[in-house]
């Protein structure tokens, strides 16, 4: 079988747009297809977190993008129409991230930069083209087959296993696509899931929600967010680009159909209480919120990232931000297998990651939401009266708002239950996130996650490196970065020469305290450099 493209990507959102420019720089042929004949206009995904921004500065375009979205400067809390609380963010993650701060980036804006980034590259996102159903090859020897649709075709005549794809056009054509693994980027409704015959376990929110594109005027058109509520309701204004431009999120309370819901339904009265004056609405869009988590994110060559393997609230603007780190997760994992540097069973990995991490998110965003928009009497006595007095004055303290950080932005997210995970330095182990650590030295300011944009297995020393490791790094072609060890480095928790075996996307793999060559080529021999 050919292998071009090495890898189809069903659908290109965000995930699969990641997906798609993450494989490309590893020199991984790829094909991007999605069933919509054009990027979406509309978009309930608005903000970007700290940790997306510290891949996208890996791949060259972080600037960009700071550049086209709006610092998230502050949040506004107001309850029964008068303000109870103010909540600098700011640089809430300062020292914590080269990026200390969430960024409001709608992702119909978001999908535009990153399809012209593909395009850049050389790769056109194919539109108008969806999935049929697909073959997988799972013994070349015998030449034996999976049907994954019963109207795949029986066998493939190759001696090299993968995957055949069967596709249609929107005007009925059809085509194949012969590659070696396949991606479902495809969304909650994902075909790519429902061919593997994958559960999707979980449930659906009460009620309906909408976003709606706005202009107009008031106090809570000044470039922050609000929150508005009452005892009933409740309503968050994003600021956009633009003055009097922004963006609502709330709750329709009607039984129609959401399909049937307009701007007309929405009760203006949380609108009315904070003065806000909406003079325009240039689009209104609805939505039922889901919270589910597939059974499996892999089976064989086929792979599940974003919504086809997870779903859940909108609180703390986690989906879109979920979707890209399983994006990077396998990118790096797929094109280290396909241009053989490791051995496949590293692919084994991308669901122990991954899976555990959008459980525990998709239990913690429930029980967020469910205080935020459940009727009951406590739920709605704290939300009124307990929440606006307590919050402002514990993000006072700097401890809670660097943790607050941390957990929203994911750069707390850390794989201790993966193969890959090894060894403890300092506070660092093996599956924490690089911490990240900038001083001046010299005049001239230095960056431990600079040698990151290479995206290649590295190894970084903070203090002194051995002769011995100096060595194995020049044997097997492994960089090895060599950093002053301060106090910046031990507050971020990193060990005095100890040697922390980085992998490609800005995780340790290996945290040896002793600096070790040894045990560092023994972790090397196990994941790295497999032909």
């Amino acid at each position: 079988m050919s292998a071009e493209p090495a890898v189809l990507v069903v659908g290109a959102g965000p995930t699969g747009l990641v997906l798609a420019l993450w494989l490309t720089r590893f020199g991984v042929r790829v094909r991007i297809i999605d069933k919509s004949s054009a990027p979406g206009t509309t978009s309930r995904a608005l903000v970007l977190h700290a940790r997306n921004l510290e891949f996208y500065q890996q791949l060259g375009i972080a600037d960009t993008v700071v550049a086209k979205g709006i610092h998230f400067a502050a949040i506004n809390l107001w309850v029964n129409g008068k303000l109870a609380g103010h909540l600098p963010f700011g640089d809430i993650g300062a020292g914590l991230s080269p990026f200390p701060f969430m960024l409001i980036f709608p992702q119909d804006e978001h999908e535009r930069l990153l399809v012209a980034e593909l395009a850049r590259v050389g790769v056109r996102v194919e539109r108008a083209t969806e999935l049929v159903g697909f073959t997988e090859i799972v013994n070349a020897n015998d030449n034996a087959t999976v049907n994954i649709n019963l109207d795949a075709v029986a066998s493939i005549a190759s001696a090299t296993s993968g995957i055949q794809a069967q596709l249609r056009s929107t005007d009925g054509v059809a085509s194949v696509c012969e590659c070696q693994y396949i991606a479902g980027c495809d969304g909650a409704r994902s075909t790519v899931r429902e061919q593997l015959k994958i559960g999707f376990p979980g449930g659906t929110y009460d009620g309906h929600f909408y976003v709606a594109d706005t202009e107009g005027t008031g106090a809570v058109m000044n470039g922050e967010m609000h929150g508005t509520l009452d005892s009933t309701d409740f309503l968050a204004f994003f600021p956009m680009k633009g003055a009097g431009h922004v963006r609502l999120v709330g709750q329709v309370r009607n039984d129609g159909g959401v399909d049937t819901l307009q701007w007309e339904d929405v009760n203006k009265h949380l609108i009315n209480l904070v003065g806000a004056n909406i003079e325009t609405v240039n689009w209104f869009s609805t939505y039922r919120v889901h919270h589910r988590v597939a059974d499996s994110f892999r089976s064989g060559r086929a792979f599940l990232l974003g919504d086809a393997a997870h779903v859940h609230s909108p609180v703390g603007g986690q989906g879109m931000n979920t979707g890209i780190g399983d994006a990077v997760n396998l990118a790096w994992k797929l094109a280290a297998v396909i241009n053989k540097r490791a051995s496949a069973r590293l692919l084994d990995s991308y669901e122990i990651d991954r899976i555990a991490f959008a459980r525990r998110l998709v239990a913690s965003t429930d029980r967020a939401f469910e205080f935020i928009s459940s009727p009951g009497p406590l739920a709605k006595f704290v939300r009124v009266h307990i929440a606006p007095r307590v919050l402002p004055r514990l993000l006072q303290l700097r401890a809670l708002r660097a943790l607050l950080f941390r957990t929203v932005s994911q750069t707390a997210l850390r794989y201790p239950q993966s193969p890959l995970s090894e060894g403890k330095a300092g506070r660092v182990r093996g599956g924490d996130r690089l911490p990240w650590v900038s001083q001046q030295n010299l005049g001239e300011r230095t960056d431990n996650f600079a040698p990151l944009a290479s995206m290649q297995w590295q190894i970084h020393v903070y203090g002194v490196a051995s002769d011995a490791l100096r060595a194995e790094c020049a044997a097997r072609l492994v960089q090895l970065f060599a950093f002053p060890f301060g106090s910046h480095e031990q507050k971020a928790g990193l060990m005095r020469n100890a040697a922390y075996v980085v992998r490609p996307d800005g995780y340790v793999g290996l945290a040896e305290p002793n600096g070790d060559a040894a045990n560092v080529s023994k972790y090397l021999d196990r994941w790295v450099c497999v032909v």
